[in-house]
């Protein structure tokens, strides 16, 4: 099957283009987006791997499913394009990180400057419908994204993988430790960030300072 996706990621998933599951999925998604409003829109269904090639992946950030409100989604977990609003979620990733390593809260909630500077910013579902939390899951697209992230966590040493929240935990329960950096937390949204686990993380500094030690680029926060 043909797909739209960074070369890299191409050559690296190939396996997984031509497999029942994704062939199944495709025709759903496709049937969704003729039929409904569906988010990311169609060109930036796959830009966390456009904006981050396999041989520039630092860090993995798990998220759960794309936002579902107007203008939200763009591809990237967690983040929202110029000029959104600051979901809770990245308000508390903000904080935290001013907290950890002392950086200004920052303009626009646009992540694309963290995936081009190396962190695969891979929700599990890569579509939703609007205003339909998790209406496409369990439609393939997890088959799909635990691959990529087996084949990035095989084809790299010393990447960092940000699990944050029990379903995060449990997509990447497989990651060898050994291997890689895992950092788990409670999610970053208030309900669970309140209720403690989330601030005093320090999870950007233990990142860098686990990049440096393996003599890579620290990220840019």
């Amino acid at each position: 099957m043909e797909v739209r996706i960074d070369p890299s990621w191409k050559n690296l998933l190939a396996a997984e283009f031509d497999k029942p599951y994704f062939e199944a999925l495709a025709r759903f998604v496709r049937q969704e987006y003729a039929t409904t409003r569906v988010y990311p829109p169609p060109r930036l269904v796959f830009n966390a791997f456009d904006l981050c090639p396999v041989e520039r992946v630092k860090v993995v950030i798990l998220g759960q499913d794309p936002y579902h409100g107007p203008g939200q989604a763009h591809g990237l977990s967690f983040s929202v394009p110029d000029g959104v609003p600051f979901p809770p979620s990245l308000v508390n990733i903000f904080k935290e990180i001013g907290n950890d390593i002392g950086a200004p809260f920052p303009a626009s909630g646009n992540l694309e400057r963290w995936a081009t500077r190396g962190v695969l910013l891979l929700n599990a579902t890569l579509t939703v419908r609007a205003g339909l939390a998790g209406s496409h899951q369990e439609k393939g697209w997890e088959t799909f994204t635990d691959a990529a992230t087996r084949a990035i966590a095989a084809h790299h040493p010393h990447l960092v993988f940000m699990l944050w929240g029990a379903y995060a935990r449990r997509k990447g329960a497989f990651i060898d430790e050994r291997s890689h950096l895992v950092l788990a937390a409670s999610h970053p949204s208030p309900l669970s960030a309140n209720r403690g686990g989330w601030f005093g993380n320090h999870h950007f500094s233990k990142a860098n300072a686990y990049l440096r030690e393996h003599g890579r680029e620290p990220i840019h926060w």
